[in-house]
This record gives structure tokens, sequence and C-alpha cells, in this order.
């Protein structure tokens, strides 16, 4: 038996990283689709159709938070279980979450294991193994801390289904997935009715944040922070990375609260008094990055807070993190190098940094990977469902790419067409465009590069 197994383990081991990671996200989200068709699953005992059905999955799987519709009206606990469980496969990443199990079981890596856990996590072989160890264990504390927090709201509402409710927005808002169960309160209202509570509001804000953060920058706040505090040694400087991601996160944040706050103040935040107004204006400002929870009603926003918010939606969150986009510091690489330009330099520098050209090459190609695909898929909603309109065809492409899950309240009026353009979007967000063309077009260990003649191309 174990000769008749040993070439697919050969042939196993000879698959890229890059490509295993691509395939187990989809394995996971075909396997989602077919429980979420079962009748057991949803609320009236009938099937769901099976495009609504890889839509939810895939929606889930990659965080994002679109669905074909509210969660709690149409799925049982059982779906609602399912939807879950893809939640926190697809937040913590299929290959961490195995690496994690591994560990768990084996307590040693085999290089395989190493190298996809590197591949998925953006981590340095020689912190692998520690920073894997930090995200479960973080992961499971900081999802725990906030489910109970939010049963101090929802248990003295709703009794022991609080417990659940709690437990299920807790997830979905670390993972960054903008799935919620409170349809019963305003159906697909997602957290309206609590945009004047700051402890609900506050609690999911700042899960979405840590989870967006990237994993690799809470490894590096807790070693070279929280660690040497506890064994009373000197704080040790953030790297070059988190430096970066912090601050492009602070003002991500403080610029998307203050446009929101001034658009919208007597638009849909009309009615509420100024504390509401500005708890209301930052939610939408952290969740329109990555989650897709909503305090306001989007559809009924102006065009160019839409405009602000697909800008948002677009950048994302950080690498090795929960949320999507082009990351932020792929754009800090971008502006950098346009400024970098600008001045007349050769290379792109940041805080007497210089940015590897590797980086900057990438960065450029995850831009306009990332562009396109939104543009395609802005084109084929519009052409298949032309009761949309420009801007809500190009907010829900970018909230599909970005694994926002935002909406102009338009996701459960398309046809299947432009569903199944959604899923392609959201499953190249959520794994990104770059590692997705190099698992579609990446080649054997023979293949071999052949140095080419310089081609000279004038430009600007």
């Amino acid at each position: 038996m174990g000769e008749t197994r040993l070439p697919w383990k050969r042939r196993l081991k000879t698959i890229p990283p890059v490509r295993l990671i691509v395939f187990s996200f989809f394995v996971v989200i075909l396997i989602g689709a077919v429980l979420l068709t079962l009748p057991a699953a949803s609320r009236s005992g009938r099937p769901t159709g099976f495009v609504d059905a890889l839509f939810t999955a895939t929606s889930a799987t990659c965080v994002t938070g679109l669905v074909a519709f509210d969660t709690w009206t149409h799925w049982n606990v059982f779906g609602q279980i399912v939807s879950l469980f893809l939640i926190q496969i697809g937040g913590l990443g299929v290959v961490t979450f195995t690496t994690g199990f591994t560990l768990l079981v084996r307590r040693r890596l085999g290089l395989r294991d190493i190298q996809l856990a590197m591949e998925n996590t953006g981590g340095e072989t020689i912190h692998i193994i520690h920073l894997v160890k930090v995200i479960l264990f973080f992961t499971a504390s900081t999802e725990l801390l906030g489910a109970l927090i939010l049963m101090l709201r929802f248990v003295p509402q709703f009794g022991l289904q609080g417990v659940w409710i709690s437990v299920f927005t807790g997830i979905s808002a670390f993972c960054n997935a903008g799935f919620d169960i409170l349809g019963f309160v305003m159906n697909n209202g997602s957290l309206v009715p609590y945009a004047g509570d700051p402890l609900v509001c506050l609690t999911v804000a700042a899960l979405i944040v840590v989870g967006g953060l990237g994993f690799i920058v809470i490894s590096d706040i807790y070693y070279s922070r929280i660690r040497t505090r506890m064994q009373k040694d000197k704080p040790v400087h953030l790297n070059f990375h988190s430096t970066i991601v912090l601050i492009m996160t602070a003002v991500l944040i403080a610029g998307g609260t203050i446009l929101f706050f001034a658009c919208e103040y007597d638009n849909t935040l009309r009615g509420m008094n100024f504390g509401t107004k500005l708890n209301a204006s930052l939610f939408q400002s952290v969740s329109a990055r990555t989650a897709g929870f909503a305090t306001v009603d989007i559809g009924r926003e102006h065009d160019f807070t839409k405009i602000i918010t697909v800008i948002l939606m677009f950048i994302g969150a950080s690498p090795a993190g929960t949320g999507g986009g082009i990351k932020t510091t792929t754009f800090v690489v971008l502006a950098v190098t346009v400024l970098s330009t600008m001045k007349g330099n050769d290379q792109s520098t940041i805080f007497k940094r210089r940015i590897d050209y590797t980086t900057v090459y990438r960065a450029v190609s995850i831009f306009f990977g990332a562009l396109f695909l939104v543009l395609l898929t802005t084109g084929v909603i519009l052409s298949a469902d032309p009761h949309v309109s420009g801007i809500d065809a190009l907010f829900e492409a970018t909230s599909a790419f970005g694994t926002v899950g935002l909406t102009a309240n338009v996701t459960q009026t398309l046809g299947s067409v432009s569903k199944l353009m959604i899923v392609c979007t959201m499953f190249a967000g959520r794994v990104g465009p770059v590692s997705l063309g190099l698992a579609l077009s990446i080649r054997g260990k023979n293949h071999r590069c052949a140095v080419l003649p310089e081609g000279r191309v004038v430009v600007g």
C-alpha cells in the first residue's frame, strides 16, 4: 500500500507552494458549497441553488461578506456553523490552520510544511514556527475576548442566543468577513441598529483593525514590545515593515473618518447626535477597508462617498492579515515610487530606507492586476445587469476584490452571470492576483529563463 501511495506523495511534493495554497482554497470553497446546498443547511428545509451556495461559500472562505441573501433569514444553525467554519479557515489561511494542527499533533514541521507556511504567512524560515504559534494563540484569545465583550450587550438582549451571536460576530469581525446573524433585528441591516452603541461598534472595529494589521506585525509587536516588558528587558524597535503598516493604518482610519463624517453629515448620518455620527463615521472608515459591516445604509450614500469607500476598499488591509485589497504596504511602495520619480531619484526611498526594485515590480504588478480585475468585473456586472448604475457596479466589484463585503444594496438583485464573476473576483482578491497568476502559469524545474537582449522604450 505504501508503494502505491508513493507516486502521489512525490507528485504532491513537486507542486509549487503557491499553487498548492491556491488549490487548497478552491477545495475548501467547493466542500463548503456542497454542504450549503443541502436541505439541512437552510431554514426552509429546501436545497439551495448551487450558484448561491457557491457564492456564499466563496464569500465566507475569502472573508468577504457579500451575501446572496440574509445569513440569519436563509441559513439555519447548521448553515451558519458551516459559514463560520469557512470564515475561520479563510481568515487564518488554510495552510496556517493545517500547519497549526500539524504542530499540535507532531510537535514539529517538515521542510515542505515550512515552505507552505512561509508562502501563506509571509514569514521567514527562522521565525516561521514561532509565527504560526503566535497566529493561532493570538487569534483564539482575541476572538474569545471580543465575543465576551459583545456578550455584555447581546446576552441581556437575546438571552442564550446572544452567546452564539457574540461568538459569530467576534470571529467574523476578527477575520474581516462582515457576516452577521442579526437579520431578525433588521433584515440585511448589518449593524445599523447599533450605530449609536459604542460597545458594539468599537469592539467590532477593534477586532477588524487587529485582524487586518497582519500576523507579521502582531508577532513583531509581541516579541519587540510585549514580551520584552514581561521579561523586564529593554523594548526593541519595531521592524521597518511594522512601522509602515501601523502609520498607514492610522492615516487611512483617520482620513476615512473625517471624509465620511463631512460627506454624510446631512445624509446617512442625519438625525444622529454628534457622538453617534462620529462613532458611525469611525466604524465605516475601519469597515470600508476590509470588513463589510455597516452602520448606515450604503445604498443611500452620496456618489462621492462611494468613491472614497472604493479607494479604501481597493487599498484594503495589510499583508499576512485577514483582509484583502492590494494591501497598505503596496500602496505605500507605489506612492513613494511615484514621488521619488517626480523628484528625479532613481530609487524609491522612505524613512531613509531604499525599497528593493523587486518589491517595486511586485507592487506595480499587484496594482495593475487588481485594477484590470476590478474594471473587468464592473463591465460584466453592467452588461449582465443593466439596472445597476456604474458607480454601484464599480462599488460591488471593488468590494469583491478587496474581500470587503459592503454593497450598495445590489448583491441580491444580481443574476447568475454577475454572481459567478464576483465569485472569481473574490477568490482572486483573497489569494492575491500575483499568487493566482503564478499558480496558473508557473512551470516545472526544467524551465530555464533565457538571458534576453535589453529593449529600450521611451515613456512619459
